[in-house]
């Protein structure tokens, strides 16, 4: 919002805000959703294990979603975003384990195949009719876009870090290799889960595994796909929790509520200083992205992409060129200027048959939709 401020300044500053902290707190319900199905995985590889492939092992998501919002409510204590640095390399380390499991495994089952699966046409029509075939790829348009959703806190990221180097040189650098790193990764999980399973790919290798891998492997993949998803919900949070906060103060600067510090006793250990306004805003916040996960068990598939479709083309394309054009003072009808153009566009349309595809997804979902009733 301050660039957005500083470079164009009206009515585009609240527009920005409302998009990018909507995207946030969407992040952090999608977090608690798929955080619960890779508990459910674990616990339902270990019931297979147990009690054979064949069994039923139905399992109920929604204590898995209580459990991962109690854990949130004592991390969102955190004070502020330059001070979980470790629990965002946390996050990252796990990221990286589990996607290199999940490429490895693809490529262990394409050489016991001992063919390539599927086509370059995708899905075969007769596995899905047409109209889910096209619905079904304007969604899988989304899921690369928002990919990348790390522009919402970008600008936050960069605030953190030291002077020397310069930030902007620092974060060249820094989008570049995870430009670069996460792409790689991206297209080669996708390529070879597709290959190795075809037609029959699941909607995700790592929790939808079928008689493929070993129970344990399943238990270490959604372990950490769990511990990456606590620090990557902290992560896109605490933006959102410092604007609040700040707007408060702002809005009521003599409100003791808002001001003034309590002191909570632990034994063995210095007491904790904590604002009681930050101590119950927060944990209302993870109380509501934990009911609407309950309420909500499909919304990491489809609501969470027509948010992000929204926001990926306003804060990752159009801000960022509308002020780089103004920067720069790049002349209108100039071959710069309409090259900028015509990608913004591009991306414009990409997001609207996101929303499109994912709206139809919702409207399936809600066919046989019941709140609450989240097991699988």
């Amino acid at each position: 919002m301050d660039v957005v401020k500083a470079n164009l300044g009206g009515f585009q500053v609240k527009i920005c805000g409302a998009i990018q902290y909507l995207n946030l707190f969407g992040v952090a319900v999608g977090c608690t959703n798929a955080s619960s199905i890779s508990m459910m995985a674990i616990k339902k590889s270990n019931c297979f294990h147990s009690k054979g492939d064949n069994s039923p092992c139905r399992i109920s998501g929604n204590p898995y979603m209580i459990g991962f919002g109690v854990i949130q409510i004592f991390f969102s204590q955190i004070m502020d975003f330059s001070r979980i640095w470790w629990l965002s390399i946390v996050a990252a380390v796990m990221s990286f384990i589990y996607s290199t499991i999940g490429l490895g495994f693809g490529i262990a089952i394409i050489a016991e195949n001992g063919k390539i699966k599927g086509s370059l046409t995708g899905i075969s029509i007769g596995i899905v009719t047409p109209i889910e075939k096209i619905w079904r790829s304007l969604q899988a348009i989304g899921d690369i876009a928002l990919a990348y959703s790390y522009s919402l806190i970008l600008i936050e990221i960069q605030d953190t870090i030291k002077f020397a180097p310069s930030e902007c040189e620092t974060m060249k650098k820094a989008n570049l290799l995870s430009v670069v790193v996460t792409t790689i990764y991206y297209m080669f999980c996708g390529l070879f889960g597709y290959a190795a399973f075809g037609d029959l790919s699941p909607r995700n290798l790592l929790t939808d595994f079928g008689p493929y891998y070993p129970y344990w492997v399943i238990d270490i993949v959604n372990a950490a796909i769990v511990i990456h998803l606590v620090g990557a919900y902290q992560v896109y949070c605490q933006p959102l929790f410092a604007f609040v906060e700040k707007t408060a103060l702002d809005w009521f600067p003599d409100c003791k509520f808002i001001t003034e510090e309590i002191q909570v006793p632990i034994p063995g250990y210095k007491p904790f200083k904590r604002n009681l306004f930050q101590l119950v805003w927060r944990t209302i916040f993870v109380i509501i992205t934990t009911i609407l996960s309950i309420i909500l068990p499909f919304f990491n598939d489809h609501i969470i992409r027509i948010v992000g479709a929204l926001g990926f083309w306003t804060l990752t394309v159009y801000f960022p060129v509308k002020m780089y054009i103004d920067q720069m003072k790049i002349p209108e009808w100039s071959t710069t200027w309409l090259s900028l153009q015509i990608l913004s566009v591009a991306c414009l349309i990409s997001s609207i048959a996101t929303a499109a595809g994912s709206l139809a997804g919702v409207i399936y979902d809600l066919k046989g939709y019941k709140p609450f009733k989240n097991v699988s």
